[in-house]
């Protein structure tokens, strides 16, 4: 998907591909005819900017180690297995002075920044949220990382960042049930809102569901992607990117709102 996305242009070309499997590697950047990578130094020798689509202790790993040669980082959620590699990762990146950008896919979706600006003006007393979905039962998405973590740490910063961003910043989080399974969280917003979130990829449904309701004195106001065409989302996450990256002008999703994201997640996974 990612080298599909940025192969397309015009904003961007694939230049090269490094994976841990060679052949894994061959058959990436075969159709575009991109440089395949005998080792992650000999990638950064080629390019200006490093997508990553690797487990999150990888992108951990990997990421520290591009900052510091100057690259670019366009960069899978969460930003690491855990807080103190996704602080690794967010210090590198400071330290480095590299643009940095989050694949949170919906939030460059014109419905989702609608909804945001939206969200913005209204007065809002609570919130009821879900992200749900099957695709830890099995096939291509139920990998390694995902199955032991569970939803919390996959799922988590994508609704957390939804309701951070439509109501006020996150103060406080508690969560009950089980990340591998279903579970449940109550957030405290600093303008005093209560939002609530349930989280699961171990639900079968015949489509993922991604909703939001924001209630207060006046309608309440969803937010529902069960229509959203997610096509859409990667020319705009594509052209941010590269204009970030060409006037060196930091993201609003960044690795830093990764390290924000995480702090979250840590705290509702010590309950």
């Amino acid at each position: 998907m990612h080298a599909r996305i940025l192969a397309a242009g015009p904003e961007t070309r694939l230049a090269a591909v490094w994976a841990r499997r060679p052949e894994a590697a061959e058959q990436t950047a075969a159709p575009y005819a991109a440089h395949v990578a005998a080792d992650f130094d000999e990638l950064l020798d080629h390019c200006e900017a490093v997508a990553f689509a690797v487990p999150p202790a990888v992108q951990g790993e990997l990421a520290p180690l591009a900052a510091e040669r100057g690259k670019a980082l366009l960069l899978e959620k969460p930003l690491g297995p855990d807080l103190a590699t996704a602080r690794r990762v967010a210090d590198a990146v400071a330290e480095a002075g590299v643009i940095s950008q989050l694949v949170l896919t919906k939030r460059y979706h014109p419905t989702t920044r609608a909804f945001l600006d939206t969200a913005r003006s209204l007065d809002i007393t609570g919130a009821r949220s879900a992200y749900l979905h099957g695709a830890f039962l099995g096939g291509d998405f139920a990998t390694g990382w995902r199955l032991e973590h569970g939803a919390l740490l996959d799922l988590g910063p994508h609704l957390l960042d939804l309701l951070d961003a439509a109501i006020a910043p996150i103060t406080a989080i508690r969560s009950t049930g089980d990340p591998r399974r279903w579970i449940e969280l109550t957030c405290e917003h600093a303008n005093g809102a209560v939002s609530q979130a349930s989280l699961s990829g171990s639900v079968n449904l015949p489509r993922a569901i991604t909703r939001i309701e924001l209630f207060g004195p006046n309608q309440p106001t969803a937010y529902d992607t069960a229509e959203i065409d997610h096509e859409e989302c990667w020319p705009i996450l594509r052209r941010d990117f590269a204009t970030a990256v060409r006037t060196h002008t930091p993201t609003q999703l960044d690795a830093h709102r990764g390290l924000y994201l995480q702090t979250l997640i840590e705290q509702a996974a010590q309950q």
